[in-house]
């Protein structure tokens, strides 16, 4: 695998984000604008373990919690599927600790930190049980919401998510020890810095993800099978995932769902990093979802 693919491999794991330097980033920022025009939208922060986290609420329903990939937002993540997925549900939107609105404690990052900052967001706002879409990093936190806070959890999506080091190609291990903030795109860069309250945390997020990821130990067996939640394992045919740690993690957790969707890391939810200009609303998996949590 070349430099620069591991590279961008590392970005889509650890570093989403967004800002409205180019045309894709200028098409979220409007599909964010767009969806708080045709929705019932409000945003707000709550204290958490000690950081003030940002959340955002569309529709109403049935609530299904959102959780971004590592260094992104919200929007860069979510902001295309959004609109759909808030048509018949209340979508919860969260940001997490050191990530783009959400302030940062002096604590390391960790899955089962981030874990336990959104069920107490939900005690915050009230919500007693959700369902969960994890994307990447958010899928990890997702499994560990599972694993640690059962009694909240209905069913849970969990999208291009690791649990295990050997669910990536060897190379990205080493590639990630030389990760550097200088190396990161512009675009994420500039997308951080749009909607931080401090941008000079950039530089903290960024070697914060770095660390959590190279430090990063396997779920185990015994953790991963407790999930008793109905559960959907997505994962791109280009993905960073390899297809056969989505098959090891489908095989682990009893009530699961697996699919392969042709494509990149995220492309199958208009991820701001890998999807392509011409995009349309069919090229998403939301019916899939729709489908799999009624």
């Amino acid at each position: 695998m070349k430099r620069t693919i591991i590279y961008a491999v590392f970005v889509l794991l650890i570093l989403e984000s967004c800002n409205k330097a180019n045309k894709s980033q200028e098409n979220v920022t409007q599909t964010s604008a767009n969806v708080k025009d045709s929705l019932t939208f409000k945003r707000g922060y709550s204290d958490v373990n000690g950081i003030k986290m940002y959340y955002e609420i569309y529709g109403k329903g049935s609530p299904l919690v959102l959780i971004h990939g590592g260094g992104s937002t919200i929007q860069t993540t979510f902001g295309r599927v959004i609109p759909q997925l808030a048509r018949d549900r209340q979508v919860i939107a969260v940001e997490l600790q050191a990530h783009g609105r959400t302030s940062d404690r002096s604590a390391d990052l960790t899955f089962e930190q981030d874990a336990d900052d959104v069920a107490a967001l939900l005690k915050n706002i009230g919500i007693d049980k959700a369902d969960f879409f994890g994307f990447s990093n958010g899928g990890t936190t997702t499994m560990q919401i599972a694993i640690r806070h059962p009694e909240i959890v209905n069913k849970i999506i969990l999208g291009s998510t690791l649990a295990k080091r050997n669910g990536v190609p060897e190379q990205f291990w080493g590639f990630m020890k030389q990760a550097r903030l200088e190396n990161m795109p512009q675009q994420l860069k500039e997308a951080y810095k749009q909607v931080a309250p401090d941008s000079n945390g950039l530089q903290v997020m960024h070697d914060k993800d770095a660390k959590r990821v190279i430090n990063f130990k396997d779920i185990t067996d015994e953790k991963i099978s407790s999930i008793k939640a109905p559960t959907l394992i997505i994962i791109g045919d280009k993905d960073v995932i390899t297809p056969e740690h989505a098959l090891e993690m489908h095989q682990l957790i009893a009530n699961s769902q697996l699919a392969i969707i042709p494509g990149a890391h995220g492309e199958y939810i208009g991820e701001i990093t890998t999807i392509k200009g011409n995009y349309k609303e069919t090229d998403f998996v939301i019916p899939m979802i729709e489908k799999f949590l009624q």
